[in-house]
């Protein structure tokens, strides 16, 4: 037995409508031509397949606590150092330095960097930590790295004698001057690129440097060190000069990383 199909009778089509469609039509295969003339597209090639990393040694008892200590996260208070009115550029550059060496007695009296305690002889106020040829105190910049809308200080000085430079960020929190990022290592180059502070260090690998980015944390409230790596500059033949050890900060808060630990 058949069974008939029910059929929906046709909607009438407009001539108007039909007129329409046909100009699309037409206008579509102008340009379908035209971009033919420019060049046709071509096929990139096949993907690459992606491939999940493998996970190694799956057994692995994971570590229960960090195996070098590089003070990321450490912060404290200048003794001695007073900021008025919270203006991070009233704070003189100098007296900063000398804080912490007096904080740091065993570092620099007949210690590690004894030339530098010498040296602060030759700096003087108000001129940028520069009044003297061998003062050991660098300029000092100002920008908003914490993101609070105010200034902070970023700060250098050579710690003698070596090749080591000195690099450390204040802060200021009601009136009080606080270091939130300290480091020192043999520096080619400091940068500063929003809320991160990028340090360039010679490597021992010709041709390569180590870059290292020291980026505001806002829940740990202190610079974190985000990014640790090597890159090329130049070719094979290209050579740094030796690079010594650098040394833990001699800081009020010993925030500095040593180079040994966290590139280990």
């Amino acid at each position: 037995m058949s069974r008939s199909r029910l059929v929906r009778p046709a909607r009438p089509v407009r001539p108007a409508f039909v007129s329409a469609v046909v100009g699309v039509v037409v206008l579509l295969a102008s340009v379908v031509s035209g971009c033919g003339d420019a060049g046709e597209l071509q096929g990139a090639g096949s993907t690459p397949t992606a491939i999940s990393p493998d996970k190694l040694w799956p057994d692995l008892t994971p570590a229960a606590s960090p195996a070098f200590d590089i003070g990321e996260v450490d912060t404290e208070v200048v003794r001695g150092i007073t900021v008025p009115g919270g203006d991070i550029r009233t704070v003189d550059p100098v007296a900063v330095v000398r804080a912490e060496i007096a904080a740091n007695p065993a570092d620099y009296n007949s210690g590690t960097y004894d030339e530098t305690a010498r040296r602060m002889a030759d700096c003087g106020k108000g001129k940028g930590g520069v009044a003297g040829r061998r003062c050991p105190v660098l300029k000092a910049y100002y920008r908003d790295l914490t993101g609070d809308g105010h200034d902070d200080m970023t700060l250098g000085f050579r710690q003698l004698p070596g090749n080591l430079t000195a690099v450390r960020v204040y802060t200021v929190r009601k009136d009080r001057l606080v270091q939130i990022m300290g480091y020192e290592d043999a520096v080619s180059a400091v940068e500063l690129a929003g809320r991160s502070v990028i340090i360039r260090a010679p490597s021992e690998v010709a041709g390569y440097e180590y870059r290292l980015q020291w980026t505001w944390d806002q829940q740990q409230r202190a610079m974190l060190l985000t990014n640790d790596e090597m890159l090329r500059i130049g070719g094979p033949n290209r050579k740094h000069s030796p690079r010594p050890s650098a040394s833990p900060s001699a800081s009020p808060s010993g925030s500095s990383a040593s180079p040994s630990a966290s590139r280990r």
